[in-house]
């Protein structure tokens, strides 16, 4: 498959949706926390799942990468966290993420697979975008330079979960269904409510 797009999403952040989960940074890092502790137990779980008896070493290994850049992330986050006076939630709920793996064709083998690799792409793209915006607004230096810091780790997990998909079906079949959870990706997150989340809406 030919490299990733620089960005796939169809739904543009406003500017100022930043500054709107910035006027409570520590809910905003809380809720930041829950999804780098979600994204290394996905990583995980999809070590287990990869093609046949025996993954191969490309699966294995890209996949702990993973797990363990998104556990470094949430010893960061909630290493600021704590400093700043906060304590890290004990309930979390992402509406956001729920609904794009109800778009997933779960008992469908291969397909299953794949759409699995492909939300977790999308939720990587997307995580980048709200970082970058978040680096750019921040005032307070810690946090600029916490997000400016993830950005470029998010990019490259979204390149790495499209580079394994495509070695689970043929290009076309990849390229149509992303297309399809691009268009939904969009549509949930411009109807997310805001708040100072990660994947709120504006």
């Amino acid at each position: 498959m030919r490299d990733a797009p620089a960005s796939p999403l169809r739904y543009r952040t406003p500017p100022a949706w930043a500054a709107e989960v910035l006027r409570d940074a520590n809910a905003l890092l809380g809720d930041h926390a829950h999804l780098e502790r979600k994204a290394a137990l996905n990583a995980l779980e999809l070590l287990n799942r990869g093609p046949g008896p025996c993954s191969p070493a490309e699966w294995v290994g890209a996949l702990t990468q993973v797990a363990r850049d998104e556990s470094e992330h949430l010893h960061a986050v909630t290493r600021l966290l704590h400093a700043r006076g906060g304590s890290l939630p004990r309930m979390h709920r992402n509406h956001y993420a729920v609904a794009l793996h109800a778009l997933v064709r779960r008992g469908a083998g291969t397909r299953e697979l794949l759409d699995r690799l492909l939300v977790a792409a999308l939720i990587e793209a997307r995580s980048c975008e709200r970082f970058e915006l978040l680096a750019e607004v921040a005032d307070d230096p810690d946090l600029r330079a916490l997000y400016a810091s993830l950005r470029g780790s998010e990019r490259a997990h979204y390149t790495l979960f499209m580079k394994l998909a495509a070695t689970l079906v043929p290009e076309a079949e990849v390229t149509a269904r992303w297309e399809e959870m691009c268009m939904a990706e969009g549509e949930t997150m411009a109807a997310q409510p805001a708040g100072p989340r990660i994947h709120s809406g504006s």
